[in-house]
């Protein structure tokens, strides 16, 4: 699974260190550790945070995000209390760590200050003993390294959209300029061969009555003239056209028995430069399965919704092996890496999975 979130691995690294820690405590007889309360609340919160980063890959809406917020807290104080090793506590951390990527900083160190007042709270007399009056020193730093961490990883996070939409930009230049140089041929060529045409026609006109076999060769001149300059016309029109994902899909796999081809939603707010990558993406990946794996059987799958853009290719070969990371996978990641995308590949004896997500502009 793909997701462009940042420093989206703390949550599950947070709770495999409380479950090893929980469990630990209670084999050990250091706590009361209620094993299975434990190890179904962190499940929970894995599915919440899994279903999450797969509906919303590069940002959560805020109404979600704040339901979200909510279930997770809820979770983390549950957890608190059937930890008996004490670790559950600092998943508290992640409120704000979460809410700052929702939220924004003011948000996210208003949450940090309620999550020190909890802290305090459920701590009676703190203040009389020399451990807990420590513990909440260090929990206070966390919450302050936490909120630091966020802010690293958002601005890191909005330098690469900056990054990406410098791409867009190169893109849709060169799109201008292959603009102008099509218009440029058409008034070059075209102009050429009317003008020949003309000249033609007139050569046929002049010599009609006297020299019928000279105007007779002009008028056949003329007409493959014509017919030159219709199909630099039409070739001209066609590089013009916008381009339509799904049907060039469909030409691409069109006689071939051995492919699936599944295209869901619609390519409109989808950048040209994103559709065409997902395009010769696919014919790599088609390409690699009967090339390098022998498959048999090959799937594709498109999806395209308000998020993102993705390809799968999969197959039931017997694997790439060194060709899997050849130079057709190279300039792939070259092409879509320029589209603000990424592209995942996973190989093995029971068969390859090509994944290209590209985020939607804007989205990144």
């Amino acid at each position: 699974m793909y997701t462009s979130r940042p420093a989206f691995w703390v949550s599950p690294v947070m709770c495999v260190a409380v479950l090893v820690a929980g469990v630990y405590a209670a084999v050990s007889g250091l706590g009361d550790t209620r094993v299975p309360l434990l190890v179904g609340g962190l499940a929970v919160l894995v599915v919440v945070d899994l279903v999450e980063f797969r509906a919303y890959p590069v940002r959560t809406p805020k109404p979600v995000a704040s339901g979200l917020l909510v279930l997770r807290a809820a979770l983390y104080v549950g957890l608190a209390y059937v930890d008996g090793s004490g670790l559950a506590r600092v998943m508290l951390l992640l409120v704000p760590f979460t809410a700052f990527f929702a939220f924004g900083r003011g948000v996210a160190v208003v949450l940090a200050v309620a999550c020190l007042a909890v802290a305090v709270v459920s701590t009676p007399e703190w203040y009389a003993d020399v451990e807990q009056v420590s513990d909440l020193v260090m929990f206070a730093v966390g919450l302050v390294l936490t909120i630091t961490m966020a802010a690293v990883a958002v601005r890191e996070r909005d330098g690469r959209i900056r990054l990406q939409e410098s791409h867009r930009t190169v893109a849709e230049l060169s799109a201008a300029a292959e603009r102008a140089r099509v218009a440029r041929d058409l008034h070059d060529d075209l102009g050429h061969h009317l003008t020949a045409i003309v000249v033609l026609l007139e050569k046929a006109s002049a010599f009609h009555d006297r020299e019928p076999g000279t105007a007779k060769t002009a008028v056949l001149d003329a007409e493959r003239s014509a017919r030159r300059a219709l199909g630099e016309v039409r070739e001209s029109v066609r590089s013009l056209r916008s381009f339509q994902l799904p049907a060039a899909l469909d030409e691409l796999v069109a006689g071939q028995g051995d492919v699936t081809l599944t295209v869901s939603g619609s390519p409109e707010g989808h950048a040209t430069g994103a559709l065409h990558a997902l395009y010769r993406a696919a014919q790599e990946g088609i390409t690699n399965s009967r090339r390098h794996a022998a498959a048999t059987h090959i799937e594709v799958e498109v999806e395209l919704d308000a998020e993102r853009a993705r390809l799968t290719v999969a197959d039931d070969g017997r694997g790439m092996g060194a060709a899997a990371e050849g130079f057709g996978l190279l300039g792939m990641r070259e092409r879509v890496a320029l589209a603000g995308g990424r592209v995942d590949l996973v190989s093995s004896p029971a068969g390859t999975r090509l994944t290209v997500t590209i985020p939607v502009a804007g989205n990144a």
